[in-house]
């Protein structure tokens, strides 16, 4: 658990105060966060018996790892998830590029929810993009940082593990089987267009997360 800090408090009411804004599609908020999930194999298939009864050995082989960008729009009901090999800033970069460039063309501005992690780094899209286009899509782009130890501040976090519990219900070996999972989870969820209502409020923090704010200088 976090320590009482004004860095920390700022940070989460700056956050806190984001999720107040009503939908607006031209300036929609959007949360992203990463995760990394383990490819597993089966070392022996199981099998139903006669009774109908399941048995599953849980014996599997290791198959290397994956990484999953989250990208959601909580007041919308919509998501999109990128599954890749690495999780570095190059990465971030282009899923930053598909949010602009791809997902929300008609945006004049979006603000997007994030861990402050040493991987978003601005300039990781001019190592990606040319220059003008990099400009263009961090133009239309307000960072809002999560503070640290306070990841649950962030949406995405919470599609992330609707997914692990929904979407990912058995071992996958591949990279390419993962993301078919995946995508058929997302296609699922967006189609019933299911929203995450935060009601959380930077006045309700103040009282239940008292313990978290510093002494001030004038009471």
């Amino acid at each position: 658990m976090p320590e009482a800090s004004a860095e920390f408090v700022c940070q989460m009411e700056e956050v806190l105060d984001v999720y107040q804004r009503p939908f607006d599609q031209k300036r929609p908020i959007v949360c992203l966060d990463e995760a990394r999930r383990q490819l597993v194999s089966e070392t022996h298939l199981g099998f139903t018996d006669k009774n109908g009864v399941d048995h599953v050995d849980y014996e599997y082989k290791r198959e290397g790892v994956v990484e999953i960008f989250m990208v959601a729009q909580p007041l919308a009901g919509q998501r999109q998830v990128v599954v890749t090999q690495s999780h570095n800033s190059i990465e971030w970069a282009k899923v930053v590029g598909r949010i602009v460039e791809e997902w929300y063309t008609d945006a004049d501005r979006i603000t997007l929810v994030q861990d402050n992690l040493s991987a978003h780094r601005k300039a990781a899209l001019y190592e990606v993009f040319e220059p003008k286009r990099a400009r263009t899509i961090l133009q239309k782009i307000d960072f809002v940082y999560t503070p640290k130890h306070g990841s649950w501040l962030n949406v995405a976090e919470i599609e992330l593990s609707i997914l692990t519990r929904q979407g990912l219900t058995h071992r996958v070996a591949s990279q390419a089987e993962f993301d078919q999972q995946v995508q058929a989870w997302v296609s699922q969820r967006n189609d019933k267009l299911a929203k995450v209502d935060w009601q959380f409020t930077a006045e309700d923090a103040r009282i239940k997360l008292k313990r978290l704010y510093p002494s001030t200088i004038e009471s």
